[in-house]
């Protein structure tokens, strides 16, 4: 776990415009700096970066937060993995806390196989380069492959030297341990003979979804039966194929982009595929699909559509692929390329507008792609095509959203012309024996993956009677809290901060927020104020890890408009600061006389149903709540 120290210290040492500044064009705007949203289509740039409170604000997705989750939203970093970004970038040693030897020593043998990692890849790119024998055989090859210069650098694809040892000898040359050599397959190690794995090979880096080295495949370039075309790093603690996908780095922006996710079989689809400017798309890299690739896809889109070649062996790895979506939530199209057509090959026999026609129109609802393909074996044969339609009917059981359960059996029962009641009795007998069988597993087998669950409309919070009178005391605690004033109550003057004031005033009166965030920050500025006996600052707020918080505390001190500087012009305009004092009195005042509006309408209505002997106090209460109410409107300087 990163110490709070290192934490403070990132968040201390960051600056938000510069990080920002990486992913998105900014103009200086008065004191802030405005661009187009990262996170929507917009003309007009309402995307705010304000370098003197250190937050972000997108007011046309209402996305807003700090340093750390701006990496978060944009680049869909963990928490952890967003401090290790900023502590990277600006040269921080991250100090751990609770971790034992074993642990740290893990830590640190990872950290040896990515610099490994980290080092050969720069090996094979310099080799296809700056070295005659890879730019003769290595560069060659990807330029037949129609490969531009820009991509072959885009995916930092390289080649490993013939002589067997070229890299290993260069790592040994530089210091790095051969034991980290050999757990990143780099280096084959038989007694005292040591041999590159990849020898002979270009070289297809695999990175993960932030950019470091887990692994890599090697093409060999020579015909030989008795070699494998590809050749993949072996697994490792820091490379598991099956969680990993060819192009994530690449693709990451470009899936949330265009809310799709393109999910092809090879490295040159991918490839092919961006080079002709269709940038959302990943690959399996040969591995059967998995579970663990279909949650890293889900972390960026809900929407997957499968392109495999057209041939049998591409038809029946998107039927595999089908199912296990589905069974995770996802919606999934298929599109099958012609016959003896693959994506790279297509990507380069069509222009770039052609291949996006082409998947836009040509790419199906998974049920429309299963049902035509069962169909087509079936032909005339009933029993084939009530096999055809409960195949279907199986697949349909795996979507765990009941209401898109029920539209695609409607749809397939239009599509197939059987009818609904008989592929809802089959659903439902499906779905009991899936249940059964659920029972029936061992809790040792229970599934482990976390699961995103979508909130009811009825459970969202919404806005209660005090929202804007909360949301005002809020504000004044997050942008003018430290700020010592002079306030008259009942008559008297009293020298304290604007925190101190609303605290005192809530506290001694024993009242709370009703919204859910406004509470969290009220309670926090409590609790700094009675352990520590000092005013919290919005700043402090704006490193917390809580983003329903954050994104409240953001939206509260972020300005859209700012005023121009008039004072050129010998206009003069009040100062805000001269108005804080009387508006948080008011702020207080309207909170408590809302509070009571409230209460006495409660108690009005409490009043018609109790029994005579409580409709007493429950007038006696209404008296003074009402007695109360003209007293706050007085000072207020209503008439009521």
């Amino acid at each position: 776990m990163i110490s709070r120290e290192t934490i403070d210290k990132i968040f201390e040492t960051a600056r938000i415009e510069e990080v920002i500044g990486d992913f998105v064009t900014l103009k200086k705007s008065g004191g802030n700096f405005k661009g187009l949203s990262p996170f929507s289509n917009e003309k007009t740039p309402s995307f705010m970066v304000s370098p003197a409170k250190q937050i972000f604000k997108d007011f046309s997705s209402g996305k807003g937060g700090n340093v750390v989750s701006f990496l978060m939203e944009h680049e869909h970093y963990t928490y952890p993995e967003a401090l290790r970004f900023l502590a990277k970038k600006y040269n921080i040693e991250i100090e751990e806390t609770g971790q034992s030897d074993e642990e740290k020593e893990l830590r640190s043998e990872r950290e040896s196989l990515f610099l490994v990692n980290d080092f050969a890849n720069r090996f094979f790119q310099e080799s296809l380069w700056k070295t005659e024998e890879g730019k003769s055989i290595g560069l060659s090859y990807f330029h037949e492959r129609r490969m531009t210069d820009e991509i072959i650098r885009t995916f930092q694809l390289g080649y490993c030297p013939e002589s067997g040892t070229a890299l290993t000898d260069a790592a040994l040359k530089e210091s790095y341990q051969l034991e980290f050599l050999e757990k990143t397959g780099l280096t084959k190690v038989d007694g005292p003979r040591k041999r590159d794995r990849f020898w002979g090979r270009v070289i297809f880096p695999i990175l993960s979804h932030t950019g470091r080295v887990l692994g890599f495949g090697g093409r060999v370039l020579k015909k030989d039966a008795k070699t494998a075309k590809y050749l993949n790093s072996p697994e490792s603690e820091i490379y598991h194929k099956s969680k990993t996908l060819y192009g994530l780095f690449q693709a990451k922006a470009h899936l949330s982009k265009e809310d799709e996710c393109l999910l092809v079989e090879g490295y040159t689809d991918v490839i092919s595929l961006y080079q002709a400017g269709v940038k959302n798309a990943v690959a399996s890299s040969g591995t059967s699909l998995t579970t663990d690739q279909i949650n890293l896809i889900k972390r960026y889109t809900q929407n997957i559509t499968i392109l495999y070649d057209g041939d049998s062996a591409g038809i029946k790895a998107s039927l595999r692929g089908i199912d296990m979506i589905l069974e995770e939530g996802l919606n999934v199209q298929v599109l099958l390329f012609p016959d003896g057509e693959d994506p790279d090959s297509y990507a380069h026999k069509v222009s770039s507008a052609e291949l996006r026609d082409y998947i836009h129109e040509e790419k199906q609802d998974f049920l429309r792609f299963k049902a035509s393909l069962l169909l087509k074996e079936a032909g005339d044969n009933p029993l084939e095509k009530s096999r055809a339609a409960r195949e279907i009917v199986q697949s349909i059981a795996l979507i765990p959203d009941a209401l898109q359960r029920d539209a695609y059996v409607k749809e397939c029962a239009r599509v197939l012309e059987v009818d609904e009641k008989v592929l809802f009795s089959e659903l439902a007998q499906i779905r009991k024996s899936k249940q059964k069988q659920e029972r029936k597993r061992p809790a040792s087998e229970e599934p482990t993956r976390m699961e995103v669950v979508q909130a009811d409309q009825a459970d969202l919070e919404a806005p209660s009677g005090t929202y804007k009178q909360e949301e005002a005391l809020c504000w004044l605690l997050l942008n003018y809290g430290q700020k010592i004033c002079s306030f008259e109550v009942e008559g008297e003057e009293v020298e304290e901060s604007v925190a101190e004031h609303i605290i005192t005033e809530l506290v001694t009166d024993h009242l709370k927020f009703d919204n859910t965030a406004f509470q969290k920050i009220l309670e926090e500025y409590t609790r700094i104020f009675d352990e520590e006996e000092r005013v919290l600052s919005s700043e402090d707020l704006l490193r917390n890890e809580d983003n329903e918080l954050l994104g409240t505390v953001v939206d509260l001190v972020s300005e859209k408009y700012e005023l121009h500087n008039w004072q050129s012009r010998k206009i003069f305009l009040p100062e805000k600061d001269a108005f804080i004092p009387q508006y948080t009195r008011q702020s207080v005042l309207r909170f408590k006389e809302k509070k009571i509006s409230l209460l006495i309408t409660d108690v009005q209505q409490k009043f018609h149903k109790e029994e005579s002997e409580s409709r007493e106090n429950q007038l006696q209460m209404l008296t003074r709540l009402t007695q109360l109410r003209i007293k706050i409107n007085k000072e207020l300087g209503r008439v009521v």
